[in-house]
């Protein structure tokens, strides 16, 4: 498997190939780096089909276009496309386009119909939309007891993967490539799980509740990269594993892993897969979550010193390249965990401005390449969207995340939209 190369962030375009050896584009079909580069999570996949969309859906289909990011996260639920051992993967598995019941709705067929709108809306803007594939859910069949520290919030989802079944995890990947392939779009980006630091996606974390005890969720997660491994080495075409897409917890707490204490558990041949670490790092008040103790806290995951920490944590593992990092969830957090929006129009704009100063901070970072928006339509029980659940209005971040997007390499920050004024 080929190292991943990527050159995004405004500084290193202007990096010689002596200075950072290993930086230039995925493939040559790739678009040329733009500064830090956007990405976007958005699932239902009438919000990106240049095609023919629900009429409560299309303005704002036209909306995210015109953001033209240049990843497009696909998130896959293992345990809604295969909840049963005895039946392969079901990528067709048909969606109601709601958000948690929430209307407008409009059906879709699952992941499907997600990497046909990927491969037709890549053909309309002439590139940009290279999916990046995150999994994660584990189906009750494919998990281990529940055993150690496992918070009393985690569904059975959320429990780790037992080792007797990441063969069936990797299948589960052969089939999503095989599946881009027959939707016309290669699927050349994977990240083995989401958040393996946090108790939600991967419990226990630790075998005891206690800062003192080790984490055990390095080691799940090791199995997980290596099963990756084996199957993108089996399949044909160039795909290449992303590392990380760790939670934004600075410090160990009892229930959860801190994002440095990972990296210094895993083992060498998983630290040293893959040369881009994901990082999760939203903005702003507390980032929501189904339960305080599994939910990172926004303002320290957004700052500086995480991701220096996180830097270093990196660079101590001795891996024959630096580890390029991909901010791959952001977004502006409720004003407290879970706090539904419309907030108050000062609310916004100060978590707009704040958002932007996120931006510039990482754009200036020599090392950090891509910022992900999590998500276009907003789920209320998660507010950090861009527009709202109902598709009524787009939030001052909106304005902010296009002003990024349209700038052309190498160019300084934009100025901040007067919609975040």
């Amino acid at each position: 498997m080929a190292s991943l190369a990527l050159l995004s962030s405004a500084s290193c375009a202007q990096a010689s190939t002596s200075d950072l050896p290993f930086l230039g584009p995925l493939a040559p079909e790739l678009p040329a780096p733009r500064g830090l580069a956007v990405g976007i999570d958005e699932e239902n996949a009438n919000l990106i089909s240049p095609g023919t969309v629900d009429a409560a859906f299309a303005p704002w289909r036209d909306r995210l276009a015109a953001l033209r990011p240049q990843f497009a996260r696909l998130d896959v639920i293992w345990s809604r496309i295969q909840p049963r051992a005895d039946r392969p993967p079901d990528f067709d598995q048909a969606q109601g386009g709601c958000v948690r019941d929430t209307p407008p709705c409009a059906p879709y067929a699952g992941v499907r119909a997600q990497l046909r709108a990927l491969a037709q809306r890549r053909q309309v803007d002439g590139g940009g939309w290279e999916p990046y594939v995150v999994v994660f859910g584990a189906p009750g069949w494919a998990t281990v007891e529940r055993s150690g520290c496992v918070p009393d919030a985690v569904g059975s989802t959320g429990l780790a993967v037992a080792p007797e079944h990441r063969a069936a995890y990797g299948r589960l990947i052969a089939g999503l490539i095989e599946a881009g392939r027959e939707e016309g779009i290669p699927l050349r980006l994977f990240s083995a799980w989401n958040e393996p630091n946090q108790p939600a996606f991967i419990a226990p974390q630790r075998r005891r509740c206690d800062v003192a005890s080790p984490t055990v969720s390095a080691d799940s997660y090791a199995g997980l990269v290596r099963a990756l491994r084996d199957a993108l080495d089996a399949a044909p075409g160039d795909q290449r594993i992303v590392l990380g897409e760790t939670a934004g917890y600075d410090r160990p707490l009892p229930t959860a892993t801190g994002a440095a204490e990972f990296v210094r558990a895993l083992p060498e041949d998983v630290v040293c897969a893959g040369d881009v670490w994901a990082q999760h790092a939203y903005v702003g008040g507390s980032r929501p979550g189904p339960a305080a103790d599994l939910a990172a806290d926004a303002d320290r995951s957004a700052s500086a010193d995480l991701l220096a920490e996180l830097e270093r944590a990196l660079d101590a593992r001795g891996c024959p390249r630096p580890k390029r990092i991909w901010i791959t969830e952001t977004g502006v957090g409720g004003d407290k965990p879970g706090a539904p929006r419309p907030r108050s129009p000062e609310a916004l704009r100060d978590g707009c401005r704040a958002m932007h100063a996120a931006l510039r901070t990482w754009a200036q970072n020599r090392r950090v390449d891509a910022a992900f928006q999590y998500t276009f339509r907003e789920d209320d029980s998660y507010p950090v969207g861009l527009v709202d659940t109902a598709l009524n209005r787009a939030y001052p971040t909106y304005d902010l995340w296009r002003a990024w997007a349209a700038r052309p390499p190498g160019a300084p920050a934009p100025e901040l939209p007067a919609a975040c004024r």
